[in-house]
């Protein structure tokens, strides 16, 4: 799964090399609005004719990518750090198999920390159940419940929560970095 997914990020990372210095913030708005020059990026390309690469950019998903990853202070990712200084990486690993699923084997084990960055506690093994276990019921009496004390917690829950700030991801923002621009990469 994550080796699939690894594939698909360097495919995109390729297609969109150099796409931060075709970005223009436009202020003219109570709030900014990022723009993608697309014209200027197909053409310092050479794919102003890439009918599939134009297809893409027009389409409603480019827009939403654009509008996420456009800003130039917000929290960077794998496929930020792929864009930005992974080029020549990518470029020189065309030619030569073994390294491209090298590269790919890292980045799926990257994908995998990422959303794993604790797998001793994600695989706890749970005991299985004794022989007979199912014949032995253990019906414990519920407790009863007092109104007074949960009027109370609820009161206090509210208290703090009003007082409280706000709850925010821990997400460190930095700025994005762009990359080399787009005339530099010519592929066939």
């Amino acid at each position: 799964d994550k080796e699939v997914r690894a594939i698909f990020l360097r495919l995109f990372a390729q297609l969109f090399q150099g796409y931060r210095s075709c970005l223009q913030l436009i202020r003219i708005h109570a709030e900014p609005v990022i723009h993608f020059h697309k014209a200027a990026f197909l053409g310092q390309r050479g794919l102003i004719e890439n009918d599939f690469l134009t297809k893409v950019l027009n389409g409603m998903a480019f827009a939403g990518f654009v509008s996420e990853r456009g800003p130039p202070f917000r929290t960077c990712d794998l496929f930020d750090e792929l864009v930005a200084f992974e080029v020549e990486r990518i470029k020189a690993e065309e030619g030569n198999p073994p390294k491209m699923i090298k590269h790919v084997r890292e980045l799926a084990e990257q994908l995998f920390k990422n959303e794993n960055p604790n797998p001793h506690i994600a695989f706890q093994k749970v005991p299985r159940p004794t022989e007979g276990s199912h014949l032995r019921v253990h019906i414990l009496p519920f407790p009863r419940i007092n109104e007074g004390r949960v009027q109370e917690l609820l009161q206090e829950g509210l208290a703090r929560s009003q007082g409280a700030p706000p709850a925010t991801r821990g997400d460190k923002k930095c700025v994005v970095p762009a990359g080399p621009p787009v005339g530099t990469f010519i592929y066939s």
